[in-house]
């Protein structure tokens, strides 16, 4: 206390000087108007450069949640253009019909969204792994797509995460046919360039050209009918000579992958069992 108080008397100059001018500016800044305006102005330029700056760290931080409503909204979205088509279809209106998700009636699916947290390209079996298991809903045989395409099949599930056959997979066979025929054939990828795949089986009285869309064919249990998968690259006559093998270069970019989409069918598992017990 002593020690204080030495202190104080010891400077008390300048603790004085310092105590007047604080009342001076006080004076000069109330009563005089330039001076006041100037004070506020500087301040109010400061204060705001600090809240931008917070602003933009505040919003950079809060990306990941701004993204995950603007997926939420989406696929609300795309549910309600899905009504509105089968609603003029029905009607007969003439209406062109989109080969994707939109043109599924919502009794018919519903939709889960999931992040791709792990993916492959250069194996010869290419799996990819969500951040979505078991307890958001997701099961086997789940059909996976993006914005763009179709990208694979649910494989396995944990409580908090789903393991996807990649359509990059030797294993992975896909129905599909080309958007307005019924033509189909089984779509495969062999190990080499993530962007083809080929779709093999198509007879050769089926009419199809390059740049025609292939989409699910709508024969399994997984995906519905109309799914964009990709479109038509090249054309191959089959070592047979009795079909057509069609170069199909995927909608899906694998290399970008990030937000997906896996279709929940309704009355799946019934279809399943049934085909699973069928009479051989």
């Amino acid at each position: 206390m002593r020690n204080l108080l030495n202190f104080l008397i010891k400077y008390n100059y300048w603790f004085l000087f310092i105590f007047l001018e604080l009342i001076s500016f006080g004076l000069l800044f109330r009563f005089n108007n330039y001076q006041q305006s100037a004070y506020f102005t500087s301040a109010n330029v400061i204060a705001g450069n600090l809240y931008e700056i917070s602003g933009g760290i505040s919003s950079y931080f809060h990306l990941k949640s701004v993204n995950d409503d603007l997926l939420d909204r989406n696929m609300l979205l795309e549910k309600q253009i899905a009504n509105l088509e089968n609603t003029l279809y029905q009607l007969k209106y003439d209406t062109t019909q989109i080969a994707s998700l939109k043109s599924l009636s919502s009794n018919q699916y519903s939709l889960h969204k999931a992040n791709v947290i792990n993916n492959s390209l250069n194996h010869v079996d290419n799996y990819i792994t969500l951040d979505q298991g078991s307890t958001a809903g997701i099961k086997p045989d789940m059909g996976v797509v993006d914005q763009n395409g179709v990208v694979g099949i649910v494989y396995k599930t944990s409580p908090s995460y789903s393991l996807v056959i990649s359509i990059l997979n030797s294993k992975s066979s896909l129905s599909c046919k080309i958007l307005g025929s019924d033509y189909f054939g089984s779509l495969k990828w062999e190990d080499g360039d993530s962007r083809y795949a080929y779709l093999r089986d198509l007879p050769r009285h089926a009419e199809f050209k390059l740049g025609d869309t292939v989409v699910t064919s709508g024969y399994s249990s997984v995906f519905p009918e109309g799914i964009v998968v990709g479109s038509v690259d090249d054309i191959y006559d089959s070592n047979d000579g009795l079909s057509y093998t069609l170069k199909v270069l995927l909608a899906a970019d694998f290399g970008k992958l990030n937000n997906v989409r896996i279709i929940d069918r309704i009355n799946q598992q019934e279809k399943i069992e049934l085909e699973r017990n069928k009479i051989r």
